[in-house]
């Protein structure tokens, strides 16, 4: 099955999981008793009601509306499908109401209209407004485009922003401040084509000539070549781009160009194009999925050339998500009547700002490059940086402010930074895309047990079609082939089949060495040891110990202490480690908390204790958390029962021998995670910030913790992780979903990784 195959099936399952489509609308208050629905509605409704048509502003005090934006489409110009109508675009815009919510906190009704008349269609807009505190319209073509943005902006008093046309010229941009930057160039002085003359291409050309490029020296093409100064075919947007030049087609303006900005379609800059230009050229290929010019062909034709695209697995990539969540998030909180130029030019000149700053760890960690920093391949902020939030939503109010649009004042803006900081934490999805990214920089081999089963099979179908991990399946390749022809996976990953004539000399190296390892400890004699290695639950961990996977994943089938025995029997302990313990990831609105410990240790030590407080905080840090570490019990600092003198000892150690590590305990875990109940304890070194580490006194109890919020379905989870052992092996729960296998594959990936 070919890649392109097996996205459509995956998209269209993906899509199609109940429920249905990407979004949802969840109530903001209680509901559970008849006094909250009282007050929701009938009759203390009333009340808010004639509040606001006392004081129509109060619709910001007591509804949804100053944290609610509309994405309206006609469906005329959607992604790259053209004019597929307002129900087919619905899927478009219902991601784009995702994108708001996981990187602005921001809450979207995506609307479809079927309308494709602009004065209907801006009708209906207008009478939907008091609704929402923004829109962002979407996926309308051009001409009209332009006309429904202008005549909305002046007839709304809330923003409005056309994000196909400013969100790209925003990021692009700021891209190419620094691009300049770093080539040593002017912006009034160096020569432009734009090669597109739709929507995004003038507002782009537009916003670069509010940052000083000047039009004579801007050459704009359409399909039919040249924009000129006596072209008769052009319509009224078009020809404010007009100029004076013998120059009729794209090849000929290219010629000693300094800046390429491509809004067409793909593979028409050859490389002679390129080599046209002047030193040190700015190509910004930003069609998609397929580039005016290939990235490799580009850098390859010019070490000189400064290349930007559209796509994420090439450098620079020019991403609307860098700016229409923040632009909105700043619009909104300061009230604005209007997403204006200043507006946009201050987030242009805050991505570009960012850029030039010390990449954060966790950038770096989530893209697993090492010392990202300001240069040729990195002139624009990456997605997954959490400092966009502030940066630019900030940018963007104090511009609203100082231009007078803005209704409402910041004047705390600390305060307003922790704000915006407080809202990513809602982002419950933010972890596993870092996790992913950082894993598909450079995926590892990881073996998975039990790969004649179903889940198993589809998440090594994923892990490779998303480039997150090469898997390999052990199992009988005869069973695999059958539940593969079952459910139609055609897929192709490689096979160890034990029973194959070309395992016989991985198998005897395995045996001789089990046998040199434990020959004092339990196997007596080759035999046993070629015995044992019949199960995989002893060849499977000696894959990776002898180097032949980077990784083991296997309990499929079985309790999790049965197929933790072999593994401790053939792989040793990490380092100075004496302990081996597990940790669950849990993916919550709060943002990740780790429990300890899960599968492992059933009834620890304060020693115990003490050593996995510091392998999960070590997790923690691995994965770029810093950890604020929790231990449980169900006193609050009294030292009552032995099991709260258990942890309050090992809490005292913990403290004397890891100063720097935020811990405390013995604590009740809603207190651990509450920060109003925890201001009741302000002696507690964990603070007024809630724990994100939380270690329970025994196995029970952090099993069936687990197990509730998992039962629940209350939030997504990831792990058991096995810490503490000197290999990356990690043991699935009992029959594992799909999404956890992947998960922990991801893990797995990341854990070998760091150990190379």
């Amino acid at each position: 099955m070919s890649k392109e195959k097996n996205l459509k099936e995956a998209a269209l399952e993906y899509h199609s999981l109940k429920p249905e489509g990407k979004i949802e609308v969840i109530p903001t208050k209680s509901h559970s008793t008849q006094r909250d629905l009282a007050l929701a509605y009938s009759p203390g409704v009333a009340e808010p009601c004639l509040e606001i048509y006392e004081n129509p502003t109060d619709i910001y005090k007591y509804t949804s509306k100053g944290n609610l934006v509309a994405v309206i489409s006609n469906g005329t110009a959607v992604l790259g499908l053209g004019d597929i109508g307002a129900e087919a675009s619905k899927p478009v815009m219902e991601g784009k109401g995702l994108l708001f919510k996981i990187f602005a906190g921001i809450n979207v009704f995506d609307i479809e209209v079927n309308e494709t008349n602009p004065d209907k269609f801006i009708e209906i807009v207008k009478a939907l407004a008091p609704t929402f505190g923004g829109i962002n319209l979407e996926d309308i073509k051009a001409p009209e485009a332009f006309e429904i943005e202008k005549r909305l902006k002046a007839e709304l008093d809330i923003p409005v922003m056309h994000d196909d046309q400013h969100g790209t010229a925003i990021i692009s941009s700021a891209a190419l401040i620094n691009a300049l930057e770093l080539a040593g160039k002017e912006i009034s002085k160096v020569k432009f084509v734009i090669s597109g003359a739709g929507a995004a291409a003038i507002a782009c050309t537009r916003l670069y000539k509010a940052l000083g490029a000047r039009s004579e020296n801007i050459v704009m093409c359409d399909s039919k070549g040249v924009i000129y100064e006596g072209r008769t075919d052009l319509n009224e947007e078009k020809q404010e781009f007009t100029v004076e030049t013998h120059n009729r087609t794209l090849e000929d303006a290219m010629k000693n160009s300094d800046v390429f900005i491509g809004l067409s379609r793909g593979n028409i800059v050859s490389p002679e194009m390129l080599l046209s230009m002047n030193k040190n050229p700015i190509v910004f290929a930003m069609a998609n999925p397929t580039a005016e010019i290939d990235y490799n062909l580009a850098i390859k034709t010019r070490k000189d050339v400064i290349m930007a695209t559209g796509r994420s697995d090439f450098p620079n990539q020019v991403n609307n998500v860098l700016g229409f969540p923040y632009i909105f998030r700043g619009a909104l909180d300061v009230r604005a009547t209007d997403i204006n130029q200043e507006m946009q030019l201050a987030a242009v000149r805050a991505l570009a700002d960012l850029a030039k700053e010390s990449v954060p760890e966790q950038v770096s960690l989530a893209y697993n490059v090492k010392n990202i920093k300001f240069g040729r391949e990195y002139i624009i902020p990456k997605p997954f940086d959490n400092r966009l939030i502030t940066k630019v939503s900030m940018a963007v109010a104090k511009a609203a402010m100082d231009s007078g649009v803005a209704q409402k004042n910041i004047t705390d803006w600390k305060a307003y930074e922790e704000e915006l900081l407080d809202r990513m934490g809602g982002t419950d999805q933010k972890l596993i895309r870092i996790l992913q990214t950082r894993a598909k920089a450079n995926p590892k081999k990881v073996l998975l047990n039990n790969g004649e089963e179903y889940n198993v099979l589809k998440a090594a179908q994923i892990l490779v079609d998303e480039g997150i991990a090469k898997p390999i399946l052990l199992g009988r390749r005869s069973k695999i082939e059958a539940t593969k022809k079952q459910y139609n996976l055609d897929i192709d990953i490689p096979v160890w089949d034990m029973e194959e004539a070309e395992n016989k000399e991985r198998f005897e190296k395995y045996a001789s060495y089990l046998y040199s390892k434990r020959q004092r400890n339990g196997i007596s004699s080759i035999y046993q040891a070629n015995r044992l290695l019949k199960s995989r639950d002893y060849y499977g961990p000696l894959t990776v110990e002898m180097g032949d996977a980077d990784a083991f994943l296997t309990g499929f089938s079985k309790s999790y202490k049965g197929a933790l025995h072999p593994i401790l029997e053939v792989i040793s302990r990490s380092g100075t480690s004496k302990k081996v313990a597990s940790a669950m990831i849990l993916i919550t609105k709060k943002g990740p908390i780790f429990i300890a410990d899960t599968s492992v240790n059933v009834d620890p030590t304060t020693n115990d204790l003490v050593e996995i407080t510091q392998l999960t905080a070590d997790f923690a840090r691995a994965l770029a958390v810093k950890p604020r570490v929790a231990l449980l019990s169900y006193e609050n600092f009294s030292n009552y029962s032995p099991i709260s003198q258990k942890v309050a000892k090992a809490v005292r150690i913990l403290h004397e021998i890891e100063p720097d590590l935020i811990v405390d305990g013995e604590m009740q875990p809603d207190f651990a995670l509450d920060e109003d109940l925890l201001s009741a304890f302000p002696f507690s070194k964990i603070g007024r910030k809630a724990a994100n580490v939380l270690i329970f006194p025994d196995l029970t109890s952090a099993n069936l913790s687990f197990k509730l919020v998992k039962g629940l379905k209350s939030a997504q989870i990831i792990g058991p992780a096995l810490m503490g052992l000197g290999q990356p092996i990690h043991i699935m729960s009992m029959r594992s979903s799909v999404d956890e296998i992947v998960n922990l594959a991801t893990l797995a990936v990341l854990d070998a990784q760091l150990r190379k």
